[in-house]
């Protein structure tokens, strides 16, 4: 026997002192006498990089996650050596390094620590595969709370949990099941009233433990890659949100009618079927938008294919259905059936287009066609062919939108359900193998998919969504939940992964309402719509193996709170698009969870339930059976119920009453909220009136709209309508100051006010200074006055 001790497993390994350091403009290098450099980049006062190495240099700096189109820039920076330590400054914040160990401390400008190394960077070799296991270890202060990390069906506050990050598919996943389908390291904490954030960009399988191994330790690691993560300073929740979606980046605005209800089955076939499901929408009056075909609209499961006897003329099915207004939306997944007389198929061999194993042959998996080949979306060139595929599907037949599944990638009948670990891909020019490329497969097929979407739906904006996703993919793509299932479990998840996918920069996003798998109620699907309309993707999804799911699956009962439900959602269009457009321009998220909307209040830290759809208007889903009511938390301040219209102060938890057909809705106070009338797709109307539901308030308050051609591009060339309103409410007083921006003049002429809670008669309207006549009886009995738009003031005079 050999022992050979320069191969002994080593454990735990810690950078040692600092010998030498650095400046180079943005960055400071420290180099340790053990081969470690730690690379400290400023790229905003607020917004640090620490990247480490062990092996004395840095590999190339590559990134998936990076909106490379946004730039960084600070006002500050300073570097100063002490005894001990070596501190930057910025504007806002103060970084200590300790030259013993290279450990750091972050503080903000009156020394209040926001965040410091416990152990700090540590690493352990790993043999069985090369380079390191990383790790990150820091103190964690009692009360401090966690937020984030995308798609986890856990609590909100993460504090306690232990989670894991690898995309995985889960059909009928649980509660608290790890992993799942996405993977966003990129977490908020919160402590003594200030938020900091910690982007982890390591596209190997991650973890995070928040206080579960050890009380006041939080920590990631890695089973690969680099320790290389972003430090993001608030110190509101707010900011922290804001700064990470523009480092990941942002959509396009989508095509308002992908704001609409969709409609989706595991499968919708044949064509008859299809024609069935959209005429039964439109004859029961629920607006509809979209229509899915699922795999079963191919032939075999080939991907780009029609099977011409389910679908004889799929171009004049999908024009007819066109004309009726439903889009449709086709699936496309990434294994290409192994099929030497498949064009796909023999275009990708010819190329030598798919993933390879470590010694030479193609990655080959069981998918839904049978054994497949899978294309390396990381390879460029891979991409630019797979965008062009589309062609056909988008230009020629008419389709609207492609929805990617299954990009995991999941493989079925192995045991951990993916691709080995040896299979080998071209990371944009920076080889390596699955481990480092696994959690970014589903982003780059999606990427892939939105450039030939785009390229062929052009002029119109492109619609994806996909399962799988890294941080990032909200530059390309919507997404859902997954495999969800018909449960009041799966209904509180759903509600919660929403709100966490919204704060961790993926907004566009949405569950399987009912659930997939199983088969629900009708009380459960009449709550789950509830929810769902309130969601920035909503569609109905189903397993065709459990039973119907569209609305009329149940009884009339439930047909008429989908009606009434879905309704609601097409009257707050315009909201919702002005919620759309404030997270592509500012970060925002569309979706608020009660902490973020106010983390001062420490009774919002462990809300699950309620959130606060866009800005002014607060929802608590019904997540019970048999309910009349609950218990929700209200928010400071003063709020509307929406059913009601009574007016309650906020700042604690109450009992809200309520029925099958109703879910607890208030209205901020001062809030003007647009609506459009009820169409049954986007594009069905022309209208000529806006509705301004308008709710008093004694004070201020700030509303906004945001309107352009609902497609197209002409919105990024100026030609869009954003409306400022100031609301100022005095005892008998109220004034409603507005301000246009943007060259686009939308087609109605007029708005109509409700005003909700007005507490005296109108004696005096005015508009623009000029005194108007008006039925006081009829403002009396029907309180909503019509008056053009485009004023400037409106001032109302009450007695």
């Amino acid at each position: 026997m050999i022992t050979n001790t320069e191969l002994e497993y080593k454990g735990d390994l810690y950078p040692s002192k600092i010998v030498s350091f650095m400046h180079d403009v943005d960055s400071v290098y420290f180099y340790t006498d053990n081969n470690v450099i730690l690379k400290l980049t400023v790229l905003r006062d607020s917004l640090l990089r620490f990247r480490f190495t062990t092996k004395g240099y840095f590999s190339n700096d590559f990134s998936y996650a990076i909106d490379e189109s946004h730039s960084h820039g600070y006002n500050r920076l300073v570097v100063n050596e002490e005894e001990s330590y070596y501190q930057i400054t910025t504007n806002k914040l103060i970084c200590k390094i300790q030259k013993a160990d290279l450990r750091a401390s972050i503080y903000d400008l009156k020394g209040n620590v926001l965040l410091e190394d416990e152990l700090g960077f540590h690493w352990e070799e790993c043999y069985e595969f090369g380079g390191n296991i990383v790790k990150m270890s820091k103190a964690s202060k009692d009360g401090e709370c966690f937020y984030g990390l995308g798609d986890k069906a856990t609590q909100m506050n993460l504090k306690g949990k232990r989670v894991e990050n690898f995309a995985t598919d889960q059909y009928a996943f649980q509660k608290e099941q790890e992993p799942l389908y996405k993977v966003v390291p990129f977490y908020i904490g919160l402590h003594n009233k200030q938020a900091y954030g910690i982007f982890f960009d390591n596209t190997f399988r991650t973890f995070f433990d928040f206080c579960h191994e050890r009380r006041n330790v939080t920590s990631f690691w890695s089973d690969g890659g680099e320790m290389n993560y972003y430090f993001f300073y608030g110190p509101n929740m707010q900011d922290v949100v804001t700064s990470y979606t523009d480092l990941t980046g942002k959509p396009e605005l989508p095509p308002l009618w992908a704001l609409g209800y969709h409609q989706c089955k595991w499968s919708y076939y044949p064509e008859s079927n299809v024609k069935e499901v959209a005429a039964k929408f439109r004859e029961l009056q629920i607006p509809c938008d979209a229509i899915y075909l699922d795999i079963d609209y191919m032939e075999g499961f080939r991907c780009f294919t029609w099977n011409k006897e389910y679908f004889p003329d799929p171009k004049r099915m999908v024009s007819e259905l066109a004309e009726d207004g439903f889009k449709t939306i086709v699936i496309i997944d990434p294994g290409i059936k192994i099929d030497k007389e498949y064009w796909v198929y023999k275009e990708a061999l010819a190329k030598d287009y798919f993933c390879k194993r470590a010694d030479g042959p193609y990655m080959k998996g069981k998918v839904w066609p049978g054994e497949c080949n899978f294309p390396d979306y990381t390879n460029p060139e891979v991409r630019e062919w797979w965008a062009g595929l589309f062609k056909e599907l988008i230009s020629d037949i008419g389709v609207k939108g492609v929805w990617n599944d299954m990009n995991e990638p999941a493989v079925m009948e192995v045991p951990n359900k993916t691709f080995p670990n040896d299979v080998r891909h071209n990371y944009d020019g920076n080889p390596c193998s699955h481990r480092k490329a696994h959690n970014i497969y589903g982003t780059q097929m999606a990427r892939a998919t939105y450039n030939g979407v785009k390229r062929f739906a052009y002029p119109k904006r492109p619609f994806i969504i996909t399962r799988s996703a890294y941080s990032g993919a909200q530059r390309y793509t919507s997404s859902w939940t997954g495999d969800n299932v018909a449960t009041w479990e799966h209904l509180w998840i759903a509600n919660i992964q929403v709100q966490r996918m919204s704060i961790s920069g993926m907004g566009f996003t949405g569950s399987d309402i009912g659930g997939f798998a199983e088969q629900p109620t009708g009380e459960l699907y009449a709550r789950w719509i509830q929810l769902g309309v309130f969601h920035p993707f909503c569609r109905t999804h189903s397993s065709g193996d459990h039973g119907n799911q569209e609305p009329w699956a149940f009884d009339e009962e439930v047909i008429d709170i989908t009606r009434k439900f879905v309704n609601l959602r097409y009257q707050l269009l315009p909201y919702l698009y002005t919620m759309f457009w404030q997270y592509i321009e500012e970060g925002v998220p569309m979706l608020k969870p009660l902490v973020y909307y106010d983390q001062e209040d420490i009774q919002t830290h462990y809300r699950n339930d309620e959130f606060v759809f866009g800005n002014q208007i607060l929802v608590c889903p019904i997540l019970e059976p048999n309910a009349l009511g609950r218990r929700m938390y209200i928010l400071k301040g003063q709020w509307y119920n929406y059913w009601t219209n009574c007016l309650v102060k906020g700042g604690k938890e109450m009992w809200v009453d309520t029925k099958f057909d109703e879910i607890p809705i208030f209205v901020k106070a001062g809030s003007i909220i647009p609506k459009y009338p009820v169409q049954q797709y986007v594009g069905e109307l022309e209208f000529d009136e806006l509705t301004l539901d308008v709710y008093y308030k004694e004070g201020k308050e700030k509303s906004v709209v945001y309107e352009d051609g609902q497609d197209g591009y002409d919105y990024k060339k100026g030609r869009f309508s954003f409306v400022s309103f100031q609301l100022t409410g005095k005892e008998k007083e109220l004034n409603i100051h507005v301000h246009k921006e943007g060259k686009y003049d939308t087609n109605y002429t007029k708005y109509k006010i409700n005003f909700i809670g007005l507490p005296f008669e109108i004696k005096i309207l005015e508009i623009d200074n000029e005194e108007v006549a008006f039925d006081a009886k009829s403002f009396k009995e029907n309180q909503y006055l019509i008056v053009p738009k485009g004023f400037n003031v409106l001032h109302i005079i009450g007695e």
